[in-house]
């Protein structure tokens, strides 16, 4: 057992040892490897991790340059700016399997928008984003300027403009953490996200040009810049869920090997997905590591593993354990 690490870690190494807890030790240990040797490690976050609050544990895994660069779905990238804005307006419903389609209904007349045991308020989140957000939409623009989703967002955190409406501590927001270190970010299928479908809204309008945010294609040609400029060591992906977040970043290493026939592109060298999907027919959520090294993803000797757990438990002991908690 090792002395530096702290009772969450130790508890966690005396008792995880078998099926997927004995996984989610091995997968700790491997990524904990991975930074040792000096290779970089890109984490996918995708399903509601930032409404789960994930922010409280991952925004110290970035401070501490534990992750290199994120993959994540819109939803994610906005839902911990709303938390960080409107927390105390959220409405928690344990009962949620319970509820009738007119309870539904009566939520959605309240402006609550569910997700799953949670509420988000469309008033306090999703309309106060939009206010100051839009104004960054139309000011670049007006100067021809363009940026990625993420930079927007970046750009809003760091203006200061929200601080009047923070309520809950600033060092619990992943986001903010990744605005201040500037980290690397890639969010694909941003368009399908609440605040997606606002800024479509405003070109459907004729307000903005949908030229001003940079597109998925953009985002696929910088992550194949950044992987080549930072793969000398390594790369690992840590997959938080399944879906377009781990799907669009994994697919560039054959983008480069494959199409862009650079073949001493070196496979990602670690790779750990927690999810709740199961294998079954052509599922790729629930797809095993190993059919990824027919896609030229993944090497013979890539360290694998695949934790079939609830990622609302497993991803914050397993960022416990990188911490030395």
């Amino acid at each position: 057992m090792m002395t530096n690490k702290g009772e969450i870690s130790q508890f966690i190494e005396k008792y995880y040892l078998h099926f997927n807890a004995a996984s989610l030790v091995d997968a700790a240990k491997g990524y904990e490897q991975q930074l040792e040797q000096g290779s970089k490690m890109l984490v996918s976050l995708a399903g509601a991790m930032s409404t789960a609050e994930i922010g409280k544990i991952f925004a110290e895994i970035i401070r501490q340059d534990k992750v290199q660069i994120i993959s994540c779905t819109g939803a994610n990238l906005e839902e911990d700016v709303m938390n960080l804005v409107a927390h105390s307006h959220y409405e928690r419903i344990p009962n949620y399997r319970d509820l009738t389609p007119e309870q539904e209904w009566g939520l959605l007349e309240r402006g609550l928008n569910r997700v799953t045991d949670t509420c988000i308020p469309e008033e306090e989140a999703f309309r106060r984003l939009q206010e100051h957000i839009v104004e960054l939409w139309k000011a670049a623009e007006a100067k021809g300027e363009r940026y990625f989703p993420h930079e927007y967002m970046y750009q809003l955190l760091l203006s200061g403009v929200l601080e009047q409406y923070y309520e809950i501590d600033i060092k619990n927001s992943w986001m903010y953490a990744a605005a201040k270190a500037n980290l690397p970010m890639v969010v694909p299928g941003w368009e399908d996200s609440t605040m997606g479908n606002i800024f479509a809204s405003y070109v459907v309008k004729g307000e903005l040009k949908a030229s001003t945010m940079k597109s998925g294609i953009e985002y696929m040609t910088f992550l194949a810049d950044w992987y080549t400029a930072n793969s000398q060591n390594g790369i690992g992906f840590f997959q938080i869920g399944g879906g377009i977040a781990g799907d669009f970043p994994i697919c560039v290493v054959p983008m480069l090997s494959q199409d862009l026939e650079r073949r001493d592109t070196p496979f990602w060298s670690y790779f750990c997905q927690i999810s709740d999907s199961t294998t079954s027919y052509g599922s790729y959520s629930g797809a095993v590591p190993n059919e990824k090294i027919t896609w030229g993803k993944l090497d013979i000797n890539t360290p694998k593993y695949i934790i079939e757990s609830d990622a609302t438990i497993v991803a914050p002991l397993i960022f416990a354990y990188l911490l030395n908690y």
